[in-house]
Formats: C-alpha cells, structure tokens, sequence
C-alpha cells in the first residue's frame, strides 16, 4: 500500500516502503512523481532548505513565472496526489540494513526527531550547497546582486554595470559569458593568475581589469549594492557582482552510504559520482540532480530525477519477479 500523504512524522509506516527520497528540490520531487504513479509505497523527506531559495524566480524551468517555492508546492502536490508522502524533516542517517532473505536491499533512515524509516531503494537528491569567497559584505546579497549563472540571472541584470570577483581559472570564462549581457564589466582578478592571452581578450571585449586587491562589498542605502571597496580605498561603482562559487554535496548524514565522491577540476568542489539514470556503485542508491550535476539547471535536474525514479522501479520490478519465482 502506498503511504498516505497525510502521515506526520511521528507516525511514519512501520512497513518496508519501496523507496525513500531524500531531498525534495525538483531531482527528488520527480523522482518520487515517477515511483508513486507506478504504484509504488515512496516518502520524500525534505530538509526545506532548496540551493535556488534565494533567488526570485526560477527562470531556466518556466522563465518568470514562478518562485522556486511556487514550484516545489506543485511538485509536493503532485507526489501527494498520486499517494507518495512528502514530509518536512533532516535525515541525519541513512544506512545499509541487513538484506531480505532473498537478497534484496535494505535501508535504515533517521531522522533528526528521532523517527526511522526502512526502505528497499533510497533516492538521495540532496543537491549543492555553495561556498562563497570570504569577502566581507558579499554573503547577504547572495541571489540578489550577487549572482553565478548568466543563463539563471543574465537577462535580469542586462546591461547593469557588473563586477566578476575572480576565484579561479573558470572566472575567465564567467566574465566573456557576462559580457554578452553588459558593455560595464570589471574583472577583479583577487590575486588569481590572469596570463596575458586572457587579458588580450578581456581588452578586446572592453574589459576593464582591477588587480588590486578587494576589501568589501559596500551595500547601498537603497537596498542592493553600491560597489566594490579595494584594499585602496577606491571605490569600484558596481549594481551586480557574478562570482563563481565552490560547490559540494549536501551528503552529512549519509556517510555510511559510502557514495563515491570525486574532485570537480579547477577547485570547482565536489559532486558524487554516478553512472546511467543515477546509479551509483552502491546497490540500491541511486543519485540525482546538483548532488551528481552541479552544472544541472532545474529542468535538467527533473529530467534526472524522473529517470531515476523510473529506473528505481524496473530495479523493483524484476526482484519483485525474481521473489515471486522463488
């Protein structure tokens, strides 16, 4: 029997579900819409904490249509029409259990209430969490005048005087991407290596750029930010700042899991490695959305979402089968 979408959390099924999720942004959520429409018992546990809760729109899915918490609502509903269980919650451990007698797998999920959740697949679609650079006055902004992604933010902030405040080699690439939308950009190299050929483009492109060194980010009086403070005193007048964050997998928790981990190039960060539709060289863990694709905009992390949850359930299916033959 599916669980019903009604359970609180203290009152969790006692049964072996077939599949929890971990993590209800759009990976999780699609996932779970996947698993529930093909009959199957499926709790999404969601931390309400999304990587896109900053911003104002999420524009990359349904361009200036809806917040992101106007999309997850729908995607909660939708789960809950078709049966699944979508519950408010911190997982703070999710471990392997002993197997069926058959050999089929099994988990233990806890929450930080103390309740605990048994399932046979787990979905983990934790997604990102960002690292900014530790630049005073930069962190309150985020989402806002600070922005990473000229796909999610550009056209917003076209033709806004915009600083790039470099944190590596990606930095370069971030500031030609941010120059399609704006003639006033200023590269703040940060003390990062900017090799001549990279300054020859910058300078055909007319990008002005600042070595010396930046102190902070000045708000402004009516909201939003007025510039860029340097070591100097000088102040760079700036209405936006784009800056490339370091990425890492929301995973705490789940260690036991054992999920492989690999080095995003260029100090990127992290992300957990997986194979096709979210496999992962754990059996029975199947991975999702940023936590696997950091570059995954919100469409895309659906997309990888439904076909894990699609290939949770032909993995279900056949020890299903295999079950009953024994």
């Amino acid at each position: 029997m599916p669980a019903t979408s009604s359970t609180p959390t203290g009152e969790l099924p006692d049964e072996t579900v077939d599949a929890v999720v971990i993590g209800g942004g759009a990976a999780g959520l699609n996932g779970a819409l996947m698993l529930a429409r093909s009959r199957r018992s499926v709790v999404v546990i969601d931390g309400g904490t999304p990587r896109n809760a900053p911003a104002e729109g999420a524009r990359a899915a349904r361009p200036g249509r809806h917040s992101p918490a106007e999309l997850l609502e729908r995607g909660r509903a939708e789960v809950r029409g078709y049966g699944g269980t979508v519950l408010s919650g911190e997982v703070i451990k999710a471990a392997p259990a002993e197997p069926s007698a058959d050999g089929d797998p099994r988990f233990t999920v806890t929450l930080a209430d103390g309740a605990t959740l048994h399932a046979r697949r787990l979905l983990v679609a934790t997604g990102l969490r960002d690292v900014l650079p530790d630049v005073p006055g930069l962190a309150e902004h985020w989402g806002h005048s600070v922005v990473h992604c000229p796909y999610c933010h550009g056209w917003e902030v076209r033709d806004e005087p915009i600083g790039v405040l470099a944190t590596g080699p990606m930095s370069v690439h971030q500031a030609l991407l941010f120059r399609q939308l704006t003639d006033d950009l200023v590269y703040f190299t940060r003390g990062t290596a900017l090799d001549d050929d990279a300054r020859a483009r910058f300078a055909a492109r007319g990008i002005r750029v600042v070595d010396t060194p930046v102190a902070q980010v000045v708000a402004a009086d009516g909201g939003g930010i007025a510039g860029v403070r340097l070591d100097d005193g000088q102040l760079v007048a700036r209405r936006v700042l784009a800056v490339a964050t370091t990425v890492l997998p929301r995973i705490e928790g789940l260690e036991d899991l054992g999920l492989p981990l690999q080095d995003l190039p260029n100090g990127m960060g992290r992300h957990v490695v997986t194979g096709m539709a979210g496999t992962t060289e754990v059996p029975g863990v199947w991975v999702a959305g940023n936590t696997a694709d950091p570059s995954a905009q919100v469409g895309a992390s659906a997309a990888a979402g439904a076909l894990a949850g699609a290939h949770i359930n032909a993995d279900l299916v056949n020890a299903d089968t295999t079950a009953a033959l024994a």
